[in-house]
């Protein structure tokens, strides 16, 4: 079977990951949050948890300190879990709690990132979950109808085993996209609609806003697939002809399929002079096996390379390693955690960085690279307790560059995922000038699988609206695009 549509000529390079100039999009050294939570800048504790939030009802403390849900007795002194971000590293946790409990992140019984009984991960999306062996509905694959002629720079998409479900499942328990399937979809209306915008003089960009943010992914691959059999033309093409710049951008990331779109990030990141270290970090470090499984297909099938090669010829050291094990896909993500583990992978942790002279490297990657997110917290909480200092700031003062940065991203999604995107956009639009390539690739990645989180979160970091500050940082129909998919 084939992806939908993406034959050897004519797709504009994207602007790098991140531009130049603005490689500074994640937060400086040491201002990773400590694992007791993200509370808002200038200390505090969290607000009531929007409805429906993340994580599940009852996971957030209550102001004052955290009421332990799911088993956590145990709360550190007052003033001994500093805010989130921007905290200075080394500050620990103060006095361990003297309970078998861990003060960091609320985390509700249902929560779930492995793949567990209580997620049902979105097809071709990045939740926190293994995918499952079968779609509801059965496996379809990408629609057959699908034109092979859509994004004509890139080989015509080979005959890989990727399958997809037609339209997305139900979002994952706690999580949720802002973009879900239009109800009485009708594929040859929407290319109508379309087509009429972008007929005669000038451009009708807000019937072309109203369509593409409020169809699925696969719905725009069905609404591509239309436009060629009613006009014998190829929407992609004339969208570029219509648009320019990051509107653009942002057009042509909504109609790829999702894993090509990270496959096709991870070529650009390591191609031509330089790399974008932050890109192959975001998406091999925070995706699960089946979706880096298949972006390791996809990148063979339609680059005609090997993605470890790759990494292995653009990196070095640790952080090459680190990177390299990301991409077998191997993680464990059974959701049952082994309290035993958790305590000797804390004291093994501990010997290998701070109980000793110098650093044992392989030893963090092997704990972080194999471990289930679960796990890993349970390790952490480990850790925090033995170590009196959190796992988080002893990785700060270990590692340092880019292997850094990926061990901490592992940590972050372990601890809360959404929280880890939610800081990743602020850094991109702080400051002057705005990253945009990652404010479209985290804007559209996650639009349906757990934006809606993401925007709380921010909130909650920020003491602003991700809505907000998108529309302070972009202009134009980008902008309005961007905060139509927020859904703002």
């Amino acid at each position: 079977m084939s992806y939908p549509g993406y034959p050897p000529t004519g797709y504009p390079p994207f602007p790098g990951y991140p531009p130049a100039g603005q490689e500074s999009s994640f937060p400086p050294s040491g201002q990773y949050p400590f694992p007791s939570g993200f509370p808002p800048m200038g200390g505090g504790a969290y607000p009531q948890v929007p409805s429906g939030g993340y994580p599940g009802a009852g996971g957030y403390p209550a102001p004052g300190g955290y009421p332990a849900p799911g088993g956590y007795p145990g709360a550190p002194q007052p003033g001994g879990a500093p805010s989130y971000p921007g905290v200075p590293p080394g500050h620990g946790f103060g006095v361990p709690p003297s309970g078998a409990g861990f003060s960091g992140y609320p985390q509700p019984p249902s929560q779930s990132y492995g793949g567990g009984p209580a997620q049902v991960p979105l097809p071709g999306g990045f939740p926190g979950g293994q995918m499952p062996s079968q779609y509801p509905g059965g496996q379809p694959t990408y629609p057959s109808q699908i034109s092979t002629e859509s994004f004509p720079s890139y080989p015509v998409f080979s005959h890989v085993s990727l399958d997809c479900s037609s339209e997305p499942a139900a979002v994952t328990q706690g999580a949720q996209g802002t973009i879900r399937p239009v109800a009485n979809f009708d594929a040859m209306r929407d290319a109508e609609i379309l087509r009429k915008a972008m007929k005669g003089f000038g451009t009708d960009e807000q019937a072309i806003v109203d369509v593409v943010a409020n169809r699925s992914n696969d719905q725009r691959q069905k609404i591509k697939a239309a436009f060629k059999t009613s006009y014998g033309k190829d929407l992609i093409k004339d969208l570029k002809s219509e648009l320019s710049g990051n509107m653009e951008e942002l057009i042509l990331a909504l109609f790829m399929p999702p894993t090509y779109y990270d496959a096709w990030s991870l070529r650009k990141a390591m191609q031509g002079a330089g790399t974008q270290e932050r890109v192959l970090i975001e998406i091999l470090c925070t995706r699960t096996n089946q979706e880096i499984r298949e972006i390791v297909r996809c990148y063979q099938s339609e680059f005609g390379r090997d993605l470890e090669k790759d990494i292995r010829s653009d990196t070095s050291g640790h952080f090459e390693r680190l990177l390299v094990s990301m991409c077998q896909g191997n993680r464990d993500e059974n959701q049952s955690v082994n309290h035993q583990m958790a305590q000797e992978d804390a004291q093994r942790l501990y010997q290998a960085g701070e109980g000793r002279l110098g650093t044992d490297e392989s030893c963090f990657n092997m704990i972080l690279a194999t471990r289930s997110f679960p796990q890993l917290r349970a390790t952490m909480e480990a850790y925090s307790r033995m170590a009196n200092r959190d796992l988080l700031s002893s990785v700060s003062l270990e590692f340092s560059g880019y292997v850094e940065s990926g061990l901490k991203t592992i940590l972050q999604c372990a601890l809360n995922r959404p929280a880890f995107f939610a800081e990743r956009l602020y850094y991109a639009m702080k400051g002057a000038g705005t990253d945009d390539s990652t404010l479209v690739r985290i804007v559209v990645t996650r639009s349906e699988i757990d934006l809606v989180q993401i925007k709380q979160m921010f909130a909650q970091m920020y003491q602003k609206t991700l809505g907000t500050m998108i529309a302070g940082d972009t202009s134009g129909d980008y902008r309005r695009l961007l905060l139509a998919i927020v859904g703002q």
